[in-house]
């Protein structure tokens, strides 16, 4: 799917255009599935042409699920053949060149596996800066502490809360903090907050009242507060945690007014975390819901759903 000018998502349409190739250190997947972001809509609208400017036409998405059936020079580790998972360019296709990867987990559906990586990324940057990091290195490190019910000890006893929990990056955030040692509070709409307990999350509303709310549930105060979406609710992040110091920010661009760091992917990457998550997926430990997954081909429904915000987990599409 690509789009010639920006506009609406009735500026998609399916083309044929030349296959991509793997350049040094990159794989080529055959997509099976690919993940949708705000991002993506937000590129093809032209809300981002000032921060991310593209040429056109473009083929959108940035994350992707599928098997590799090219290796670029100096790539090891992976073989054609594999199921993989990861950081793609243009990823709303047949084929898509993957920057980073990991393996995609046999317990996790090709769709499931294409919500992650952006999500992962993002969550794990934020958690990264808020001092809430797993202590092993990655690799045997991390398959012990996906057999741990404490993970990254290095954050136990930490108290996080994560306002907007039941998005991508939001349920990302609290798997992986949670994996990390950390007791997670998350803010979310009625509907989503019964999911939220079941992954052991100690859900609320957002919106007035979060102060009173969050100590009701927190009586030893909160530690660090991650703001994943929607603006307004930083005050009460900075009273709760004690300082801006302890928040940050990824959803709200008005955080610098309070004090507070806005991180975007521009300020370097959290890649390692895929590796990190493809673990604990293994394990049971981290899932992405699919609110819906859609044909290729109805790509910009899928954008207009993810544009109406207020979703559970992910939407993608899927390729036959």
């Amino acid at each position: 799917m690509s789009f010639e000018e920006t506009g609406g998502p009735e500026v998609l349409h399916l083309v044929d255009v030349p296959q991509p190739h793997a350049g040094p250190g990159q794989i080529r997947i055959a997509v099976r599935a690919a993940g949708v972001n705000p991002v993506d809509w937000k590129i093809r609208n032209g809300s981002t042409l000032r921060t991310i400017p593209v040429p056109l036409p473009h083929i959108p998405g940035l994350e992707a699920a599928g098997v590799v059936d090219e290796v670029g020079a100096g790539v090891e580790g992976v073989s054609v053949g594999d199921e993989v998972f990861g950081a793609a360019q243009n990823a709303s296709a047949e084929y898509a060149v993957l920057d980073e990867w990991a393996p995609k987990p046999p317990e996790l559906t090709w769709a499931q596996a294409a919500g992650l990586a952006m999500a992962v990324e993002t969550a794990a940057r934020g958690l990264d800066l808020l001092g809430i990091t797993a202590d092993q290195e990655l690799g045997a490190g991390l398959e012990a502490a996906a057999g741990s019910e404490q993970g990254g000890s290095a954050s136990a006893g930490t108290t996080l809360l994560v306002n907007g929990a039941a998005g991508g990056v939001g349920l990302a955030a609290v798997q992986l903090a949670q994996a990390r040692g950390a007791r997670v509070i998350g803010t979310a709409s009625r509907d989503n907050q019964e999911y939220l307990r079941s992954l052991g999350v100690a859900a609320t509303d957002y919106g007035p009242g979060l102060v009173d709310r969050v100590r009701a549930l927190a009586s030893d105060g909160v530690d660090a507060a991650l703001a994943v979406s929607g603006e307004g609710a930083l005050p009460d992040l900075i009273t709760l945690t004690g300082s801006p110091d302890r928040v940050v920010s990824i959803g709200d661009a008005t955080a610098a007014d309070h004090g507070v760091r806005f991180t975007t992917g521009a300020e370097g990457r959290a890649f390692y975390s895929l590796r990190e998550a493809a673990t604990l997926a293994a394990a049971g430990r981290l899932t992405m819901p699919v609110a819906r997954a859609l044909p290729l081909a109805e790509l910009g429904e899928a954008h207009r759903l993810s544009e109406a915000g207020h979703v559970r987990g992910k939407f993608v599409v899927v390729l036959d």
